[in-house]
């Protein structure tokens, strides 16, 4: 798959690469103990999210193996309002795993099912991924609840199968199949 910068419109919103004139923004969410409670990341300082944009900037979509963020901009305000996630599976990069963040300020508004309706309809439709996965906490109900709405299946459930911010946590695996996807449209 040939890496390139990934470039997504929705009818609100652009998923797009992160730039150090997101930080503002994207410390503003990123630094807050509610958004990061179910995520893989902890609260990160200002130095923190300078070092990780700017080592993110030179990843690019299509490397197998390698997670890369995405800012989600409101295309109203400019604003960044959250950021998104896109692995390719290292053994078969025709299978994706992704993860949304969105700001404690934008959330309850429908951004994070457009970002993940904008990014299957990526995946699915533009690359022809075949699968495409999301771990999510066991506790995280608006995330299961939002994964359910758009047809995900949940697959597994890891019983304390990760010690994550100084105690054992549960997951459930959901995953959709390119042919589900067809199957909604």
């Amino acid at each position: 798959m040939i890496e390139k910068p990934l470039h997504i419109e929705t009818a609100q919103l652009i998923i797009r690469h992160l730039t150090l004139s997101d930080l503002s923004d994207f410390i503003i969410y990123r630094s807050n103990p509610e958004v990061t409670k179910y995520q893989g990341f902890d609260v990160m300082t200002m130095e923190q999210a300078e070092y990780f944009i700017k080592d993110n900037s030179s990843k690019y979509f299509g490397k197998a193996g390698e997670w890369v963020q995405y800012g989600i901009e409101n295309r109203t305000t400019g604003k960044l309002i959250g950021d998104c996630a896109i692995k390719l599976d290292e053994y078969d990069p025709r299978i994706a795993e992704i993860g949304i963040t969105i700001s404690h300020l934008e959330q309850k508004k429908g951004y994070a099912k457009e970002v993940l309706l904008g990014i299957l309809s990526f995946l699915f439709d533009e690359i022809k991924i075949h699968r495409v996965v999301e771990i999510v906490d066991a506790e995280n109900i608006a995330s299961i609840n939002l994964l359910k709405s758009i047809g995900f299946r949940q697959e597994g459930h890891f019983i304390e199968n990760i010690f994550f911010k100084g105690k054992w946590g549960s997951e459930f695996q959901y995953a959709m199949l390119k042919r589900e996807w067809d199957d909604k449209k």
